[in-house]
């Protein structure tokens, strides 16, 4: 049976995540829905990473399998064609060998947060970016971000909800980049904690607006404790930019 690898962008906006779950609208529930629109087939579309309500994807990936054979061009246009309305778009399909797997032959997840850093109202990103009217030293934020690199146990940046056998994992990346009136937030890994991402960004942001020093994000880290996390950042900020095999 073949297995094909589909790359995925969706606005998160409108679901309740990633995963199925019962009487709500999500990202997996619309694909398969498109999946057995296409071929007939009740079939589990998998994915690399399972964003939370709200957080959007530029680059997600899937697997699934399916017993009718279709070129990758044809498969990608049928399912794009039964997504409709919905803000999701199957960017590419490639059939990939059979011991595929989106999330478990991952070997690093990119992610990027949007904040606005202005005291205007926003306009077009609503939904779409973090607005923090006071102004950031995002340069502070930086310095303090790379205290979090390498590999730590990041309890106090773990829901508390969270599934992960241990909260030991290794960021590669974590860069604090101002453009203009944006701050973005590049973090990478090979995998991450339920709200680990929006946990470190609320941190930074009392970081950037001087509440916390960098030595303050580092104790909290130090502590393994969710108590000592600063805010979690909202989720519409949130992007999966891009998933590494």
């Amino acid at each position: 049976m073949p297995r094909y690898k589909l790359t995925i962008e969706y606005d998160g906006a409108p679901f309740a995540g990633w995963q199925l779950q019962p009487d709500h609208p999500t990202v997996q529930g619309v694909l398969e829905a498109a999946v057995k629109a296409t071929c007939g087939e009740d079939v589990r579309v998998h994915g690399a990473g399972r964003t939370d309500s709200g957080v959007h994807a530029l680059g997600q990936v899937a697997h699934c399998d399916i017993a009718k054979p279709f070129t990758a061009s044809r498969l990608r246009d049928a399912l794009n064609a039964h997504l409709r309305p919905n803000p999701v778009a199957v960017l590419a399909v490639e059939i990939v060998p059979g011991d595929f797997e989106a999330r478990f032959s991952a070997v690093r997840r990119h992610y990027l947060y949007r904040i606005a850093n202005t005291r205007a109202n926003l306009a077009l990103d609503v939904g779409r970016i973090w607005r923090v009217p006071r102004r950031l030293d995002s340069d502070a934020m930086h310095a303090a971000a790379q205290r979090l690199l390498g590999k730590h146990d990041f309890t106090t940046f773990r829901d508390t909800e969270c599934q992960a056998r241990s909260p030991e994992k290794t960021l590669d990346q974590l860069d604090v980049i101002r453009d203009g009136t944006e701050i973005r937030i590049l973090t990478s890994a090979r995998s991450f904690l339920h709200s680990q991402v929006r946990s470190m960004v609320g941190s930074l942001v009392w970081v950037g607006e001087g509440r916390w020093s960098a030595d303050d994000l580092y104790a909290a880290l130090a502590a393994r404790n969710r108590a000592a996390c600063g805010p979690v950042a909202p989720p519409e900020g949130l992007y999966l930019v891009r998933v590494d095999y």
